[in-house]
């Protein structure tokens, strides 16, 4: 059994050693407020940034690889603004402008083009053009207050399991210090500088934890430099 569970973090290490990571560390599970770092080759690549999360602090979200839980520590649900614990793949970039190059898939934000946060939709924790018949609840990309010129579409409840959250993105902050209904938000300067930063080919994931879980994760990525 220990030789199984070594081979199993010995071929992460090795599969993860050529990613991009977005690193997230929160102080405890209420905080509003974390700090940023990217990593490419186990590097840091920018200074770290201060980022605004859930208003609500963090809750253990569905990503591509499972942090341990403790049976007392929040889950994320929908609506709970809280931000997802986790390990998450880094799918898309959207925005505004119509025509933006980047080395990731990219969404043109336009008009009628929505996320669907109706847990009992088909098309749930889904970016689509809006259908005729409308999901009960959604959101519109395209917002007047300009928190989604740009942004990052973060993969978590791939598997769309009923109100464990939708819809969650870096994007741009609504004022300094103002914190988020469960995404991660920064100024519009720093979010273009991750943007152009992220390749699909380098498998970009985002790690958001709180403090508790960064012993955990450093055993999976071992070789971080901080």
């Amino acid at each position: 059994m220990v030789k199984s569970f070594l081979i199993i973090i010995i071929c992460q290490i090795f599969v993860f050693a050529g990613e991009q990571m977005v690193l997230v560390v929160g102080d405890e599970y209420n905080s509003s407020k974390a700090e940023l770092y990217t990593f490419e080759d186990s590097v840091m690549v920018f200074d770290p940034i201060k980022v605004n999360v859930g208003k609500n602090g963090f809750g253990f979200g569905l990503g591509k690889i499972e942090l341990f839980q403790k049976e007392e520590e929040p889950t994320k649900f929908e609506g709970d603004q809280k931000a997802p614990i986790g390990i998450f793949s880094l799918d898309a970039i959207f925005g505004y402008e119509k025509d933006l190059k980047f080395k990731m898939p990219y969404i043109h934000a336009k008009k009628g083009v929505i996320c669907v946060d109706d847990s009992d939709s088909e098309f749930y924790n889904k970016i689509i053009k809006e259908p005729k018949i409308k999901p009960k609840s959604f959101e519109e990309m395209r917002r007047d207050d300009g928190q989604y010129e740009l942004g990052i579409v973060v993969g978590h409840n791939k598997k769309q399991l009923k109100k464990r959250g939708s819809c969650i993105f870096m994007h741009v902050q609504k004022a300094q210090d103002a914190p988020t209904a469960g995404c991660t938000s920064m100024t519009l300067e720093e979010i273009k500088k991750i943007a152009s930063w992220l390749d699909e080919s380098k498998s970009p994931i985002l790690i958001q934890i709180t403090r508790s879980q960064l012993e955990e994760v450093l055993k999976l990525y071992g070789s971080l430099k901080f």
